[in-house]
């Protein structure tokens, strides 16, 4: 079998809430060339019968400001039960965080909006549907012969990303670690003797091969292709060969639009988090989704009380 890893993010651009990277892991039929497979799963589609919403997908077509949460949540949530069946004990936010991101729980009490936040999952999504999708994937992935393995996250609050873009000297190299250590973290627990890697783009970058040795050193990475389309590297012994594809519009393949839409919808619960508590303080208040120019004006608006508070600008504003 070869194991095949997509990952994600959300958050890369806005000043406010965190920066969400995701990787799902899969398993296919080894039979399979490896420099196939990107194309391969890139054709396997997880569709609800509607082509507008399909169950797994570009998350930036099954969620957009005012939209609602729903056709995200459907897909992730349904996913998760592939993986761990309908358990209860992950149907509140910080369960789910706990599931996706365990590390990162203990963060939370730092931040006041976070420390004692939670609501229940699923927040716009009925049970009927996150299980009739649940089905609906289960036959897709069956008939295409793959399997969902597993489903991650690293959630980058404001005061680590601060720190780490000001250690790294760009956010673009930033979001390459912090990636490829969520990579790193996933292949301890693969065994399987191929693997394939397949990222979006970060920021534009084209050269990953310094990156990619600092993290998997002290394998020697080779340089297949960098080009603006993909850049792709290969590392390992001949009998158990990772691949690595970094690629723009990442969001066609399957391994990797499932990451990217577990990002977001993680994203958007901890930003419904940090709205509450400012809007309930501050009657009035429009929410925000973190973009530069709005997140200018709630900044502006929330620093009155922010410093009655004293609340570091550290845990709220990210500087880059």
């Amino acid at each position: 079998m070869t194991c095949v890893i997509g990952t994600d993010e959300a958050g890369y651009g806005p000043n406010l809430g965190p920066l969400v990277i995701a990787a799902t892991v899969w398993r296919v039929p080894a039979a399979q060339p490896v420099s196939s497979l990107p194309a391969q799963l890139a054709s396997v589609h997880v569709d609800s019968g509607r082509a507008a919403d399909p169950i797994i997908g570009d998350s930036k077509q099954l969620y957009r400001p005012g939209g609602g949460l729903s056709l995200l949540e459907r897909g992730v949530l349904a996913a998760l039960a592939l993986l761990d069946g309908p358990a209860q004990d992950r149907r509140t936010w910080r369960a789910l965080l706990a599931r996706l991101d365990p590390a990162r729980v203990a963060a939370l009490a730092s931040m006041p909006w976070h420390a004692s936040y939670d609501c229940d999952l699923p927040a716009a999504a009925t049970d009927q549907a996150i299980a009739a999708a649940q089905a609906c994937c289960a036959r897709a992935l069956d008939a295409a012969g793959i399997a969902l393995i597993d489903l991650r996250a690293r959630v980058v609050f404001p005061a680590e990303y601060n720190a780490q873009v000001a250690a790294c000297g760009s956010k673009g190299t930033a979001l390459s670690l912090w990636t490829l250590e969520l990579v790193r973290e996933l292949l301890s627990d693969v065994n399987d003797p191929m693997v394939v890697i397949q990222c979006d783009k970060h920021g534009g970058r084209n050269r990953y091969g310094a990156l990619l040795q600092h993290v998997f050193a002290p394998a020697w990475v080779d340089v297949c292709e960098e080009s603006r389309e993909q850049s792709v590297y290969r590392w390992g012994p001949p009998a158990a060969r990772i691949e690595a594809r970094f690629a723009a519009q990442g969001e066609r393949f399957l391994p990797t639009a499932l990451a990217s839409m577990a990002a977001k919808y993680l994203r958007e619960l901890a930003m419904q988090a940090f709205n509450a508590y400012w809007v309930s303080r501050l009657p009035g208040l429009q929410p925000t989704a973190g973009y530069p120019t709005d997140a200018r004006r709630f900044h502006a608006a929330i620093r009155p009380l922010q410093q009655q508070l004293n609340i570091p600008d550290t845990l709220i504003w990210r500087t880059r």
